[in-house]
């Protein structure tokens, strides 16, 4: 089956994130949704969101699930601001994020009233998983590689793939985060390079790279005969050393100490102090 996929793009972080609906039924799914967050001056909006919003409502979508493909590092979740918006949704994440969770809470200091099991989101997805959007069966595929909690959809022909791939030009995930690996990268890929070659591919992100206009929609076998890092012919060990050689390169993404602390909660903003001002927290010297 085939849903409809409206896409959204924020140039200030490169996301795309989705509205995924199956046409029969109207139920809809929201992946990935942005909170926007400007650096410089600590102010968020919910302006990205709110394009989302008003395509579920032009449209009359019912919105049953919030979907993350993973804890995000370049980005904050903006899904509770959803939620109150759509209080009957479910929030939903690969069941690696309680590892995940667990890698970082010691850098930010997580104390005992933040959780590390998970429970901040209200379904764990494991591999195998499946579940309805409608009419429209969704399947759910572990991820692991670029992080541990990275789960991709596949919703009728259309997978949605996190940050596993972008668009052929740009190649696959970074692996030298916490509970990455190259390797295991390497057979997540595999596994969605099975897939039939006309499977709609969204992405996560796009930067328009070389010049081009950013795109968020490609093909498994655009990816196979394409993709700059990992073509189907690519063997393991190949990909393995072009991937660790060119993670020696890259700095830490912009936003990863803003948007972990948030994304680990399910997008749940750190609580008020005495003078009712939240704060982030930026510790020092451990990334």
């Amino acid at each position: 089956m085939r849903p409809d996929v409206a896409p959204f793009h924020d140039p200030a972080t490169g996301t795309w994130s989705y509205v995924v609906s199956d046409p029969a039924t109207r139920v809809a799914a929201i992946i990935d949704p942005v909170l926007d967050f400007d650096a410089k001056s600590a102010r968020t909006t919910h302006a990205s969101t709110q394009k989302l919003l008003d395509h579920v409502q032009a449209n009359a979508l019912d919105v049953r699930w919030l979907l993350e493909t993973h804890a995000h590092a370049d980005h904050l979740s903006d899904a509770q601001w959803l939620l109150e918006r759509f209080p009957g949704a479910t929030l939903g994440i690969g069941s690696g994020i309680a590892q995940t969770q667990k890698s970082f809470a010691p850098v930010f200091g997580f104390g005992a009233d933040v959780a590390v099991d998970g429970s901040q989101f209200g379904r764990l997805f494991d591999s195998g998983d499946r579940f309805a959007l409608g009419e429209i069966e969704v399947d759910v595929i572990a991820a692991p590689g670029h992080t541990a909690d990275c789960v991709a959809y596949r919703i009728g022909d259309a997978l949605f793939c996190g940050d596993t791939l972008f668009m052929p030009d740009a190649g696959t995930a970074r692996t030298d985060f916490p509970n990455a690996d190259a390797a295991t990268l390497y057979r997540t890929i595999q596994a969605f390079y099975a897939l039939p070659d006309d499977t709609r591919v969204f992405v996560c992100h796009d930067y328009g790279p070389n010049g081009r206009a950013v795109a968020g929609e490609t093909t498994i076998g655009a990816q196979k005969r394409e993709n700059v890092h990992l073509r189907a012919e690519t063997s393991e060990a190949e990909y393995v050393a072009l991937r660790q050689a060119r993670d020696a390169t890259l700095p830490m993404p912009a936003l990863i100490l803003q948007s972990l602390q948030v994304n680990l909660r399910g997008g749940v903003l750190p609580s008020p102090s005495d003078n009712g001002v939240r704060y982030l927290r930026i510790p020092l010297d451990r990334i």
